[in-house]
C-alpha cells in the first residue's frame, strides 16, 4: 500500500441534521489502518443498557444505519444493547477518497479493530446484503465474541457463478456515469420511499466524490473468480462447525438473493431446529417488514441468554 496516507473525505454534519425517525445520538471511535496507518472515524448508533448482551445490526451496500431506524428502539426496548455502525465509506464514517483505498479484506479488519476497541461480546450478529459478507467473517474470525445470527437477503459466496440480476448491478456500479444512492435504495424496496427516507440515503454523499466506497463495494463480492475466495472458503471451515443459534429469514421478493437461505440450512450446524421464515419484501427487508427481522432477532437473541 506504500508509506502515503489515504486521503479521506468526512461528510459535514449539516447533512445528517433533522432526520425524520432517527432520534439516535452519534457515538464515534477511531481505528488505524494497518497498512498505511490512516487514522478513520468510525460512526455508530449504540442504544440500550450498556451491560446487556448486544444485537450488532450491520448494513450494506449503499445504505448506512439509518437503514435500521425501524428496528433500533424495538430490539433497545426489549433490553439488550444495540450497536449499529456504519462501514467506512458509508453513513457519518470516514470515506477514503479512491476505489483503491478499500478491499474486501480491509473493511474485515477496520470492523474488527472497532469490535475489539468497544471489547464487544456475547453479539447477536443481524445482517443484510453486505452486512453478512463482513459480519460472517468478523464471527469467524473472533467466534467467541458471538452467540448467534439473524440472517436476511446476504450470504458469504466464496466464487460462485454471479446471478444475472447481480452482474447487472456489478456493472452498472463500476461504469455508470450517475449513482443515485438514494434511488438506487428506494428501487430495492417493495413499499415506496419517501422523499425524506431518499434524501437521507443521499445525506452521507454531499457530491460524486464520496461515492468510491459505494460504487467499488459490488465489484468485490466474490461471485466468480475473486481474490477474497481463499478467505470465504477459511470462513466456512468455521461456519460449518458452528453449533451456535443461525436463523435465516429471507423475503419474498429480492431477485438478488433469492434462494440463498438454502446454503446455510442443513449446512451450518446452529441452522438446526430454528425457525426459519421468509418475511415480506424487497432487497432492503428492514424498510419493508422491520417488525418481522426484530422477531427473529429477538428469538435467537434469547436463545443466547439461556
Amino acid at each position: 500500500m506504500g508509506g502515503g496516507h489515504m486521503d479521506v473525505l468526512r461528510t459535514p454534519d449539516d447533512r445528517f441534521a433533522g432526520l425524520r425517525d432517527f432520534p439516535f445520538a452519534p457515538h464515534y471511535a477511531e481505528i488505524t489502518d494497518c497498512a498505511d496507518s490512516t487514522k478513520l472515524r468510525v460512526h455508530y448508533i449504540d442504544e440500550g443498557p450498556r451491560d446487556a448482551p448486544v444485537v450488532l445490526m450491520m448494513h450494506g451496500e449503499p445504505t448506512w444505519s439509518y437503514l435500521y431506524r425501524h428496528m433500533i428502539g424495538p430490539v433497545a426496548a426489549s433490553g439488550l444493547r444495540v450497536v449499529a455502525p456504519d462501514l467506512i465509506g458509508f453513513g457519518r464514517s470516514d470515506k477514503p477518497a479512491l476505489k483503491s483505498d478499500y478491499s474486501y479484506a480491509r473493511h474485515v479488519a477496520w470492523m474488527r479493530q472497532w469490535i475489539e476497541q468497544l471489547d464487544l461480546r456475547n453479539i447477536t450478529l443481524a445482517c443484510q446484503d453486505w452486512g453478512s459478507l463482513v459480519g460472517l467473517r468478523l464471527l469467524t474470525e473472533m467466534p467467541a465474541r458471538f452467540n448467534g445470527v439473524v440472517l436476511s437477503n446476504g450470504g458469504l459466496p466464496a466464487g460462485q457463478e454471479a446471478p444475472r440480476a447481480f452482474a447487472i448491478w456489478r456493472a452498472f456500479s463500476k461504469w455508470s456515469p450517475v449513482f443515485p444512492i438514494g434511488k438506487i435504495i428506494a428501487k430495492g424496496t417493495a413499499r415506496s420511499l419517501s422523499e425524506a427516507e431518499v434524501a437521507a440515503y443521499d445525506a452521507p454523499f454531499p457530491n460524486g466524490s464520496y461515492k468510491a466506497g459505494a460504487r467499488i463495494f459490488p465489484s468485490f463480492v466474490p461471485l466468480g473468480p475473486n481474490v477474497a475466495v481463499p478467505d470465504q472458503l477459511k470462513a466456512w471451515e468455521i461456519l460449518d462447525r458452528w453449533e451456535k443459534p443461525f436463523l435465516c429469514c429471507f423475503s419474498d421478493r429480492d431477485p438478488i438473493t433469492r434462494g440463498g437461505d438454502a446454503l446455510f440450512v442443513g449446512r451450518v450446524p446452529g441452522t438446526a431446529g430454528q425457525n426459519h421464515r421468509t418475511l415480506s419484501g424487497g432487497h432492503f427487508i428492514q424498510e419493508d417488514d422491520p417488525q418481522g427481522f426484530v422477531g427473529c432477532i429477538l428469538e435467537v437473541a434469547a436463545q443466547s441468554e439461556r
